[in-house]
């Protein structure tokens, strides 16, 4: 631990032996002589914002003793209690949270029986008198103050039982006014400092005593500061201040409720939560970016509960697994009074402006502020799209700086002579491992080894690094670069993918550290070579680059919901050609944060054939985390339209099949949610269904769903109705959580890494989905074998399918049987680490 002094005397070096005895570190800070005030305030904010200071001292000449250094010190770092924070907290009798001036604390400790006492303090002022008037008063004394040039000085004197000496006595005041018997306490030098300031040579033992009762109760403040300090690092039991609602019927529309609710400031709920104030970097009044030096300091707080929200098989409207994870926190924190966490992704702008729009959930059951969630947020995806765009200008320069320079104008480029000397950098140091040379003088390397090391050969033809924008732009879905004539040329058919497609935002989602998120940088596969042998980032050398662009990006926001209760929102992988869940990092984060008897509810995208099942095979082997509880979400709705009710359509009014009773309909439909169900217990979690609730359906209907749920197999089935009455709607499925939670949990993997990539994708489809059997095209099994070949057969699957069914086929509803699944190619994101057949129509090329 380190503990600054800000001096501009050295006599406090001969305590410092003091300090180490009882385990401080101190670093003397010596200013130079004649430093103004500011100075000195600078130095001391400079010193507030190190989170290796614990605590700060100031021994400084009296005339710099002002207010304003004084205040400058943050009171949690005030060691001597000069500050107004700590000297208010001592009048108001807040012991605990203040520490007291050393040298007052040095004249209570030599002073005895006070009880109805007269007690004068001269020349007292500042700190010292103030501190020394609320801790005489406590001990029973009567304390007055005085100036040695007040004309009631002799009065006072003569009737003081006890005078303290504040500052030098001039000449002119003779000690007989002092009545015999008086108890004299001298402090009147700098007793921090050996300073003295008093011209009488008297009484030395007394002004010794003070001094070392002085620097011991400076070293009681210090360590009494340091465990304050240790306890601060420990986690803390929450004091949330929830918000309240006042639910309306009917339900406004949610931008009238997000807009209704007036947030916390966020870095009273970082506070309220745990989070020290160096652990959060705030962006605005309501969002706040969270530093993953948190996991270093509760490496050792045990987990709490993680809890995976899933869905049935959708309709094209969704069935609100936002709205519930969202309702469920504030069900379990606002009022079951239990920590809880909820961790979402970051919409993409293009969902956000199409028909589906915004994912902060809805109703009464939403992140706020609704626009900053939805737009923006942090900038995270804009650094997604930036690190995205580098590497594929990167490819293309590449490529044409290869077709027009020769070998040693490309090396001269690649390894520059610098102030007379050339050499190779870490990551080139890295390729040429990767090559077999084993050399590191760059004058040293062959022609032929030069040549290998700058040409990377990339065939244009295998490029599968796409430009990314966060926009649905269709007419950059195929374009032509290259058109400039100073590209001389090189004209290729490229593309843009919407940005959050992007490896990268898969590869933030699955990360475990900033060293990590580097390393799968780097492995990103852009293209192969001439030789079908595979091109990475790593070796165009922009890993690092990469890194910078994505280094505040790799932190979660933290935000609140309608009821004040916590959010992590990071990463927005989608959930067909990626994995379609919100990071590790924020869930590792919030499970820290949360305690053992805390919950961490997350969501993943689609239907739990999809979403769910990256979740577990992907996401959670990344992460090693096991999960607590499923809770299945599913509606009337989409249970009817899996009976064979008609088509449900984004934008058209629904049928009278949806609002009218039905439960024929509703009972052949649960043939869905049996079969999610089911699916959901081949990982071994036991699962509560959540019925999100509609004005329009019935009693009946609602019963018959959580009746079929039952005798299906999961733990709990409940209808929530938190879209209109917020957390209390969803009151019983949280404490159904909280008691699936305490189950018996035997998760599993559903299949093994080791096995050969077709069998491992063909589990899926018959366990998951329900297929008998696969088929692949020649370009899959093609792309198979080069895989295998290249070391990438032991990564787990992510399947691209359509999310309408369980099938590849998005009309065929309930739960098809007897298909055959076709895998019509094969794609890899081996940053990210998976493989992604593409099943049926489904393409490679992520719209914009």
């Amino acid at each position: 631990m380190y503990l600054l002094s800000l001096m501009s005397l050295p006599a406090f070096d001969n305590c410092h032996v003091f300090f180490w005895q009882v385990g401080l570190r101190v670093v003397h800070i010596c200013l130079p002589e004649g430093s103004s005030k500011d100075e000195i305030v600078n130095e001391i904010l400079r010193l507030n914002e190190d989170p290796n200071v614990q605590g700060l001292a100031l021994d400084l000449p009296e005339s710099s003793y002002s207010s304003k250094v004084l205040n400058a010190v943050k009171p949690e770092k005030d060691v001597d209690g000069l500050s107004d924070v700590n000297l208010g907290r001592l009048v108001r009798g807040d012991a605990y949270d203040c520490l007291v001036y050393p040298t007052a604390c040095a004249v209570m400790e030599l002073l005895e029986d006070l009880d109805g006492k007269m007690v004068l303090l001269v020349g007292a002022d500042g700190a010292l008198g103030a501190s020394l008037h609320c801790l005489l008063q406590r001990r029973g004394a009567t304390t007055a103050s005085c100036q040695w040039k007040s004309r009631e000085l002799q009065n006072k004197l003569h009737h003081a039982d006890v005078v303290v000496v504040g500052s030098t006595k001039p000449d002119d005041v003779p000690v007989s006014w002092i009545k015999p018997g008086t108890t004299i306490i001298n402090c009147s030098r700098d007793l921090l400092s050996g300073k003295h300031n008093c011209g009488q040579q008297n009484n030395h033992a007394a002004e010794n005593a003070v001094c070392s009762l002085a620097v011991a109760m400076r070293m009681q403040n210090m360590v009494k500061n340091t465990e304050r300090w240790i306890q601060s690092q420990q986690f803390r039991k929450w004091d949330l201040r929830c918000l309240k609602l006042q639910p309306l019927s009917p339900v406004p529309s949610d931008i009238e409720i997000s807009r209704a609710q007036s947030p916390k400031a966020v870095d009273v709920l970082a506070k309220e939560i745990g989070l020290l104030t160096d652990e959060i970097e705030i962006y605005g009044q309501t969002k706040a970016k969270v530093r993953l030096s948190l996991l270093e300091r509760l490496k050792d707080q045990p987990d709490g509960k993680y809890v995976l929200v899933a869905g049935i098989t959708p309709t094209p409207l969704g069935e609100g697994k936002s709205t519930v994870t969202i309702g469920l926190v504030q069900a379990l924190t606002a009022h079951l009074n239990i920590n809880s966490f909820a961790c979402l992704r970051q919409p993409s702008q293009g969902p956000t402006f199409g028909v589906k729009g915004g994912a902060a959930g809805g109703g009464y059951a939403q992140v706020i502020p609704m626009e900053e969630f939805n737009l923006h947020l942090t900038g995270d995806i804009h650094a997604i799209t930036a690190a995205n765009n580098l590497l594929a200008a990167a490819i293309d320069a590449r490529i044409l700086h290869e077709s027009t320079q020769s070998d040693k104008a490309l090396y001269n480029r690649l390894v520059p002579v610098v102030n007379g000397v050339r050499g190779f950098s870490p990551i080139q140091f890295a390729r040429l491992r990767r090559l077999g040379i084993n050399k590191t003088d760059p004058g040293t390397l062959t022609e032929e080894e030069i040549s290998k090391f700058v040409r990377l050969d990339i065939d244009p033809s295998t490029i599968t690094w796409q430009r990314v924008v966060d926009t649905n732009d269709r007419f950059l879905r195929k374009i032509t670069v290259g058109q400039a004539n100073t590209e001389k040329g090189f004209v290729r058919q490229a593309q843009f993918d919407i940005a959050v497609a992007s490896e990268i935002m898969a590869i933030l989602a699955l990360t475990n550290s900033l060293e990590d998120m580097k390393e799968r940088l780097g492995k990103m596969v852009v293209a192969n070579d001439k030789k079908g042998e595979p091109v990475t980032a790593e070796d165009l050398g922009v890993t690092g680059a990469l890194a910078v662009l994505m280094k505040d990006a790799i932190k979660p926001t933290l935000m609140q919901t309608l009821e004040g209760t916590p959010v992590f929102v990071h990463a927005g992988p989608f959930a067909n050609i990626a994995h379609g869940n919100s990071s590790v990092l924020a869930d590792k984060i919030a499970l820290k944060l949360v305690g053992e008897k805390g919950f961490v509810v997350t969501e993943a995208g689609f239907g739990a054939d999809i979403g769910m099942e990256k979740f577990f095979n992907i996401k959670c082997r990344a992460s090693g985390l096991v999960p607590s509880v499923v809770v299945l979400v599913a509606t009337v709705r989409a249970l009817k339209m899996h009976g064979g009710g008609p088509n449900v359509t984004a934008g058209a009014p629904l049928k009278k099949e949806y609002t009218e009773e039905n439960l024929q309909l509703v009972a052949d439909g649960c043939c869905n949610l049996q079969k999610q169900i089911q699916i959901t217990q081949l990982f071994g979690v036991p699962v509560v269904v959540a019925l999100n609730v509609f004005k329009t359906d019935s009693p009946a209907e609602i019963d018959l769903v959580c009746e079929i749920a039952k005798q299906s197999g999961a733990f709990d089935a409940v209808p929530c109705n938190h879209w209109s009455d917020g957390g209390r709607g969803a009151v019983k499925l949280a404490q159904a959580v909280e008691k699936a939670a305490n189950q018996k949990n035997s998760f599993k993997y559903l299949y093994s890494l080791e096995l050969p990539i077709v069998e491992k994708i063909r589990i899926i489809a018959q366990k998951v989905y329900g297929a008998q059997d696969i088929e692949l095209s020649p370009a899959a099994q093609s792309q198979i074998d080069r895989y295998t070949r290249q070391g990438f057969g032991d990564l787990p699957i992510c399947m691209a399918k359509t999310h309408l069914s369980l099938s590849h086929q998005p009309e065929r509803k309930g739960v098809p049987t007897g298909f055959i699944l076709p895998i019509s190619d094969v794609r890899a994101s081996i940053g990210a680490g998976f493989i992604y057949p593409l099943v049926g129509t489904v393409s490679a090329e992520h719209s914009t």
